[in-house]
């Protein structure tokens, strides 16, 4: 290598793919020595690697919206702690209001020093859905929350781990001292101690990095792989035309965003205005999690391989007025922001873009529990069509990439049955290419429980493309022991009996017709 004003492109391939390696080793860690269904088999969690000034460097495939918003949470710690944080420190922190995406999503966050502990290096770090942090409801996903103090416990830069000691004592009283205190701290302990392993691995595979190839040549190819993840995002920006879309949601608020392509500075302008204001539900998404949606799109319209970075923000323009949905102050209730607003706001660009049509746009976030379980899951739909090709049935979309937990297992550790699970054949939209098949779930409960659903598109239909159909909307329903069937809204509390089955038939992707070549969509 003869010089480090530009990369070489074997190097930065090399370093590319390096990053990304090392979150993934994070990612196998934590997952192999976390405690709960949700980590271990759901994989609802994200590893990723961060600057001295807390911009993402690389991640491992892992949740798209935890990785779009984990460098605001690492900026808010370098803001709030500064030359306070030492070597051997891990904080935790899952404040919507300063990068944390909704309450259950607790972050452990590690300063990576050099070897004289004076200088940090990176920060790397975990984001794991806990099966419970407290709240009004077990599985911390309350449907009908209006205050975040409703949904859980927030830690806001909470060190986790000083000077290389466990916090246990004070990690306890925390989790117990609360309106709504964690129902199974062991859990919530054993899942926050897997996250410092990773963490940990991460650490120690930083240091092999800079003292296989040298400080400044790691540092300088950070910088590369953000260049080369920005100059992506401009080629992809050089073929996009302006546009405008408005989503509506079940519970009537609005989602209106407007695309500007500015040509010359090969730029995009993604404007909010006219989205709906703060509401009094829990479907207020926080600004780092509308900016992860974004930050999503644009890296899927990318044909390189390279790593969700800070670079790829670096050509985007985001305005999102204070005090809208899409980001709103405290104390909003912010639980289904996280996982059915950053849905929204993906299909809403989609359409603005008129690239795609709606995926099912819910995750189908489906709890039940009591003091002794608490379980949580998001359920897969149909995922949209676009220019020649069908969408796909019975997948995960977009901002969620968790799978569902293995019928033996969920049997195994709780008392619940899978009664059926299978494919909903023609509630894709139709088209010249059809959106994919959402699904039917039945859980047969064998004790009492209380059970939630926050889901949306129960009322309004994802919408096609070109022409195309909309999909099928979804439905909530359960049927008692005794025969009879009681239909539930998009957003719903019930109390499950011994023997009542719960029933989720999830949302179609949207069709599409055809692409005009000359550009002209139809």
């Amino acid at each position: 290598m003869q010089t480090l004003s530009k990369p070489d492109p074997i190097y930065l391939e090399i370093f590319k793919n390096l990053y990304q390696f090392i979150a993934e080793q994070m990612g196998i860690t934590l997952q192999n020595t976390a405690s709960s269904v949700n980590i271990k088999e759901r994989l609802d969690f994200s590893c990723a690697i961060f600057d001295q000034q807390g911009l993402l460097v690389a991640n491992a495939p892992h949740i798209p919206v935890h990785l779009g918003s984990m460098s605001e949470s690492i900026k808010s710690l370098i803001q709030d702690k500064g030359n306070l944080l030492k070597s051997g420190d891990v904080y935790l922190s899952n404040n919507p209001y300063n990068g944390g995406t909704h309450l259950p999503d607790v972050t452990a966050i590690t300063p990576v020093f050099d070897d004289s502990n004076q200088q940090i290096l990176f920060y790397v770090a975990s984001r794991g859905h806990q099966s419970d942090i407290g709240g009004i409801t077990p599985g911390s996903m309350p449907p009908h929350s209006t205050s975040i103090i409703e949904e859980g416990i927030l830690f806001d830069n909470f060190i986790l781990v000083n000077k290389g000691q466990f916090q246990e004592v004070t990690l306890r009283e925390i989790l117990a001292d609360n309106p709504y205190p964690a129902r199974n701290p062991e859990q919530n302990i054993a899942d926050f101690q897997a996250q410092i392993a990773a963490n940990e691995k991460g650490l120690q595979e930083l240091h092999k990095m800079v003292s296989n190839y040298g400080l400044e040549t790691v540092q300088a190819y950070m910088k590369f792989v953000q260049d080369n993840a920005e100059e992506s995002v401009k080629k992809a920006i050089d073929v996009l035309s302006n546009g405008s879309f408005i989503y509506e949601l079940d519970n009537g608020a609005k989602i209106q965003v407007k695309v500007t392509i500015d040509a010359n500075n090969r730029s995009a302008i993604i404007d909010f205005t006219g989205t709906s204001e703060q509401l009094n539900n829990n479907f207020n998404a926080p600004k780092a999690v509308t900016q992860a949606a974004v930050l999503y799109v644009f890296r899927t319209l990318v044909d390189d391989n390279i790593p969700l970075n800070a670079g790829c923000l670096k050509p985007l323009n985001i305005i999102i007025p204070e005090g809208c949905m899409l980001n709103p102050k405290y104390p909003a209730a912010v639980v289904a922001g996280n996982v059915e607003t950053s849905q929204a706001v993906v299909d809403a660009l989609y359409g603005a873009l008129g690239v795609l049509a709606a995926s099912q746009g819910t995750m189908n976030n489906f709890t039940f529990g009591n003091e002794k379980y608490q379980y949580y899951e998001t359920i897969c739909g149909g995922s949209g069509a676009g220019i020649n090709f069908n969408g796909t049935d019975a997948v995960h979309t977009h901002m969620t990439n968790s799978r569902l937990t293995d019928p033996e297992v969920l049997e195994f550790r709780y008392p619940v049955l899978i009664e059926d699970f299978c494919i909903r054949y023609n509630s894709g939209g139709k088209g010249q290419y059809s959106g994919g098949n959402g699904v039917i779930r039945k859980i047969k409960f064998l004790e009492n429980m209380t059970a939630n659903i926050l889901s949306n598109h129960r009322l309004i239909s994802t919408f096609g493309l070109a022409g195309g159909e909309p999909g099928k909307v979804g439905k909530n329903w359960v049927k008692r022991h005794d025969g009879t069937e009681e239909i539930l809204s998009s957003t719903d509390t019930v109390e499950m009996n011994h023997e009542d089955t719960f029933i989720i038939e999830t949302p179609g992707g949207g069709g599409f017709n055809k692409f005009n070549p000359v550009g002209a969509w139809h």
